[in-house]
């Protein structure tokens, strides 16, 4: 009972979020509210109590903070959680992204398919329709070249007439529905792997893009891109930090800065580099396939015309396998040109979220700020610890992992996302952890350490600095996120948490935006729903209808009735 009762106030709640934001001129989207919800009633300075159903003065309370909140659009933190909202709806894998695209293709393809599969052609004329059908699905399935250019189209229809002539038609109509569909779509591969071939032979093909040389050039701008973005990251980071460390050992920093949101600001550049790492890595992925298609490209089209050279006859079970190759190493590179683009945006889209480090902090502003303070870079603060590490025999009940003792060391899945465990809750900061110092094993989780001295002072109580990581999760809720928390989280009350996953998989945006990362978000499927209806599906016979028109008469004073029958035949039924 409680259960319903906190979802449906979550949701009055989130309506009436955004119904005030829009009043001040401020349109946010439902996600975005269920997420501010989410933060702001997770927040111990709040004093919300999040098992226990809200009073509407807690519901107008929270109303008022998520409205306060998703109003300052001067915090780093909302432009934050405003990213990570739009990278959980839009980002996905490869796997996902290009399973989805088939499917899509699949879809739009279907009325075409379908429209082939049930004719029932009789006459030559009904023959030749079904066939220019046919073509149009290859040109479709393909992609290759525009239905509306008749150069095209011709090109294609010789490609099909070579190796499925309008002669074997009949034997294609008396096939059953599914095999209709199967020879479709090695037909296609057939066709495209011929006019793939009769591209690289110089007689035709000239509607026909060189994917391969287009994404030669196009990887490495793109991964370029990302990388400036992250070396933007990197120096920032290594400067918010610096100014924060400053500020803890010295009270006359701490009083000059303690008005900028610099920890909020180290947050945001530390999420927009987390992001941006998973779209290189995606890119540097979709080089080395690219890289291993285009050899595989080349070696299938040589030996295919080795195959061929002059042939005039050739078996059919030597090239068929080879033009099907072509086809599906094709495949490949318009799916790549797919992923690349889907990267490039998703990385322009994010730009905006960080253009607000600019604005809080201008070069001027922050070069004036940083005067006698020494910024280091994440890679020195781990070279100035690469010779220390702890020492197990200081340490009875703990297990320690270290390169030379432990099997896949660098595949061990770090916690905090690879920040030093102790920093996290004490300092608020995200150190970079050095493993080599000694991974900590605690409860099956790992954890890493800055410095030998974070390591050991974490060692003495990890509960104790795990509940502080939580905390400061809670007062920064950007950070559940950033630092990979989400497990830490599910024992709350269905307004902090499930309420905003059906949010999340609800607010639909594009064709791809249900999609979550494998690592970090679980996606919630629709439940299969049937339904009754009293539509009768049985052989009966149908019902009589016949009326019986004039029984009222008319002008003429003799009535002229006729008897009308409008029962439908059986075999309409």
């Amino acid at each position: 009972m409680s259960r319903d009762l906190t979802e449906s106030a979550i949701k009055e709640i989130i309506r009436e979020t955004e119904q005030e934001c829009a009043a001040r001129g401020q349109t946010v989207s439902e996600t975005l509210v269920a997420f501010m919800v989410k933060a702001v009633g997770l927040d111990p300075r709040n004093d919300f109590n999040v098992d226990q159903i809200l009073t509407k003065p807690d519901a107008q309370n929270l109303i008022q903070l998520c409205v306060t909140r998703l109003l300052d659009t001067a915090n780093p933190s909302l432009s934050t959680i405003k990213m990570q909202v739009y990278f959980d709806m839009n980002y996905a894998n490869r796997a996902e992204l290009l399973s989805e695209q088939h499917r899509l293709l699949e879809g739009r393809l279907a009325p075409v398919v379908r429209d082939i599969t049930d004719s029932h052609p009789r006459v030559q004329e009904e023959m030749e329709n079904v066939y220019q059908k046919i073509v149009s699905y290859m040109l479709l399935s393909s992609g290759l070249g525009s239905p509306t250019d008749i150069e095209v189209v011709r090109e294609v229809t010789a490609a099909l007439q070579s190796v499925f002539p309008q002669t074997e038609m009949i034997t294609f109509i008396s096939l059953s529905k599914k095999n209709k569909e199967q020879q479709l779509k090695n037909l296609a591969m057939l066709v495209t792997g011929i006019r793939l071939y009769n591209k690289e032979c110089r007689r035709g093909g000239s509607s026909i893009d060189d994917l391969p040389a287009i994404l030669n050039e196009a990887i490495p701008s793109a991964t370029r891109t990302v990388d400036e973005g992250l070396n933007t990251c990197h120096t920032l980071a290594h400067r918010y930090t610096a100014l924060l460390e400053s500020m803890q050992e010295d009270q006359h920093r701490y009083t000059q800065l303690s008005s900028f949101k610099l920890k909020e600001a180290l947050f945001n550049v530390r999420q927009y580099e987390a992001f941006l790492c998973i779209l290189l890595s995606d890119a540097i992925t979709s080089a080395q396939e690219v890289e291993k298609m285009n050899v595989r490209f080349a070696a299938t089209m040589e030996q295919l015309k080795n195959t061929v050279q002059n042939k005039v006859s050739i078996d059919t079970k030597e090239v068929f396998p080879l033009f099907v190759a072509l086809s599906n190493l094709w495949t490949g590179f318009q799916d790549e040109i797919l992923l690349l683009s889907f990267l490039t945006n998703i990385a322009n889209n994010l730009q905006q979220f960080s253009e607000i480090q600019s604005q809080l902090f201008p070069e001027e502003v922050l070069t004036s700020l940083l005067e006698g303070v020494t910024v280091k870079s994440d890679e020195e603060r781990i070279r100035e610890t690469m010779g220390t590490r702890v020492n197990v025999s200081d340490f009875k009940n703990q297990e320690w992992l270290f390169p030379e003792t432990t099997d896949n060391f660098d595949q061990l899945l770090i916690q905090y996302h690879g920040f030093c465990a102790h920093a996290i809750g004490v300092k608020g900061l995200t150190l970079p952890g050095n493993p080599t110092i000694g991974i900590l094993k605690h409860k099956e989780r790992c954890y890493v350490f800055s410095s030998k001295e974070a390591a050991y002072i974490f060692a003495q109580d990890p509960d104790k600095f795990i509940q502080l990581n939580v905390e400061k999760a809670r007062e920064h809720a950007e950070l559940i996120q950033l630092l990979e928390l989400r497990h830490q989280f599910e024992y709350l009350a269905p307004y902090a948490q499930a309420n905003l996953r059906r949010k999340l998989t609800r607010a639909m945006q594009t064709d791809l935006s249900h999609m979550r990362r494998e690592n970090s978000t679980q996606v919630y499927l629709p439940k299969d729903v049937s339904t009754q209806t009293k539509r009768d599906n049985s052989s009966s016979v149908p019902r009589p209808q016949i009326f019986l028109e004039g029984l009222r008469g008319g002008s003429s004073p003799t009535t002229h009735m006729v008897k009308v029958d409008l029962t439908r035949a059986v075999d309409e039924t």
